[in-house]
């Protein structure tokens, strides 16, 4: 994927933390896509629905901040694995595709949640309790089933007074966010809390939640995953909901009641497909094990997720087996045992099995023991075996660096800004960091200002933006920077003043 680059060209930010949201405002029509056959219709979204580009906006100003919530999960494997999987899915949805972006979630209770614009959150509990790569799947459809039928838009415009008064909370947090230049914690977090606390008033009716469910499982079958998964998943979580009812274990159950006629409902779809033999992708098993490990943070729970790992990497074989000494490798290097990193990861590699997970932890070991050398030899070689990674490509772009080798790194990144900028904005990050190494101090400045921008941090934008005209002394460039600083400031007027319809 090729595009040119202005300041504010690309879309608004690729990851974000926050629930769904709650609005009552008139905003045009948006036409009614018919609904497909064998779907319930419940009617086309009212005049007061949020428009699908007033909603984006919406779920972008409160992913700004709710990315600075600790739980967010800011890793590119794991970001890559949950879009290419939602964005698979999602083109087989019925209708208009969806615009959907996935994103990781440091939380132990099996949940996912959408928000406004199709930003959907996959909590680590989730992932790490599935048994299956299509049991994960089939709770990802149905939620972008949710996106695809526009449910949370006609959900926001049927809130009661609780909900309005939470939304302006919300609001008047955010407002305080971009008022502080976007960089306060204690803002994402609040914006988080208020969001999540938003969307337990955002009950999705019956008829949406079957409506989820059957426009889910037409993606998940039509995507190759096997259709039992769903089966499997939804009696996991009705056993769950009620082991855990009062207990908060049950979340995604919770927030989206599983009843024995929608469990029916999907029992019998599921025995009309032709049964075939399905494999989960490797890709899956590693990310499982990755999060399982992401998902500790104190000390009883990292106890057991290595009890877990190990009792795997013992009885298991193949590549479920290869996975947990890829955990127990991570979890070593977490503590900076840099040898029992090693020899898991060797175990892991055993009998010439390779990944890219593999590869990438390869390539962190050999920085963390500082041979520069190394690292670049084993990050050249994986680069070139898995060119659509994005995490191996950042590997490579980081080995560069460490190497001295800016002017290699600036080419490098350019490239990859052309094909994944909308995904990784970080990419701006590090071009910039070897673009000041090169002695290119203006334009370091305004890529900073690209990062920011893609981050939703717009005044930090502005702040990089007017440091790099006070360096130049070229009058076009000071006149190109101009336009930047006012597009910039544009953006971030219209989103004060979204947040101020919100909070009024």
């Amino acid at each position: 994927m090729n595009r040119s680059y202005s300041i504010i060209s690309t879309s608004i930010v690729k990851r974000c933390l926050a629930g769904a949201l709650s609005l009552s405002l008139a905003v045009p029509f948006a036409p009614a896509v018919a609904q497909p056959v064998g779907l319930p219709s419940m009617g086309a979204a009212s005049s007061a629905d949020l428009s699908p580009a007033l909603e984006r906006q919406l779920g972008e100003a409160i992913m700004a901040q709710g990315r600075r919530d600790p739980t967010y999960i800011n890793d590119p494997e794991v970001t890559q694995y949950l879009t290419t999987m939602g964005r698979k899915l999602a083109s087989f949805a019925p209708g208009a595709v969806p615009d959907v972006e996935m994103f990781g979630v440091r939380d132990p209770q099996i949940n996912a949640f959408a928000m406004p614009g199709g930003f959907i959150g996959v909590n680590s509990g989730l992932i790490v309790e599935s048994t299956s790569e299509a049991e994960l799947a089939s709770v990802l459809a149905h939620e972008i089933g949710h996106v695809v039928q526009r449910h949370i838009a006609r959900g926001m415009t049927q809130q009661n007074q609780s909900g309005v008064v939470m939304m302006a909370s919300l609001a008047a947090a955010l407002l305080a966010a971009l008022a502080g230049g976007g960089g306060n914690l204690a803002m994402g977090v609040a914006a988080f809390g208020q969001a999540a606390a938003i969307n337990q008033q955002l009950g999705f009716s019956r008829d949406a939640e079957r409506e989820a469910d059957r426009a889910g499982f037409v993606m998940l079958t039509k995507a190759g995953y096997d259709p039992q998964g769903m089966v499997r998943m939804f009696s996991r979580l009705m056993g769950a909901s009620r082991l855990n009812e009062g207990m908060g274990g049950g979340a995604w159950a919770s927030t989206h009641p599983l009843s024995i006629e929608r469990m029916s409902d999907v029992q019998n779809r599921a025995r009309s497909v032709p049964s075939e033999n399905y494999a989960d992708s490797d890709d899956y098993w590693y990310i499982r094990a990755k999060m399982r490990v992401i998902q500790g943070r104190d000390a009883v729970s990292l106890r057991t997720a290595n009890q877990v790992l190990q009792d795997e990497a013992t009885r298991l074989t193949g590549v479920r087996q290869s996975a947990a000494n890829y955990g127990l490798a991570m979890q070593a290097f977490q503590r900076n045992n840099l040898d029992d990193a090693q020899n898991f990861l060797n175990q892991a590699e055993a009998g010439g099995r390779s990944a890219p997970q593999l590869a990438r932890l390869g390539i962190d070991l050999a920085a963390a023991k500082k041979d520069n050398a190394q690292a670049l030899q084993l990050a050249s070689a994986a680069v070139k075996r898995w060119p659509q990674q994005r995490a191996l490509g950042i590997a490579y772009a980081q080995a560069l660096q460490g190497a001295g080798r800016h002017a290699d790194a600036q080419a490098y990144l350019r490239q990859r800004i052309n094909q994944w900028g909308d995904d990784e904005p970080g990419l701006y990050q590090m071009l910039a960091y070897s673009e000041e190494r090169n002695g290119q101090p203006v334009q370091a400045r305004r890529d900073m200002a690209r990062y920011y921008v893609l981050t939703g941090a717009y005044a930090s934008a502005e702040s990089q933006l007017q440091q790099a005209r006070g360096m130049s002394k070229d009058f076009y460039e000071q006149s190109q920077i101009d336009v930047q600083i006012r597009e910039v400031k544009d953006r971030l007027a219209e989103e004060r003043d979204l947040l101020e319809r919100f909070k009024s």
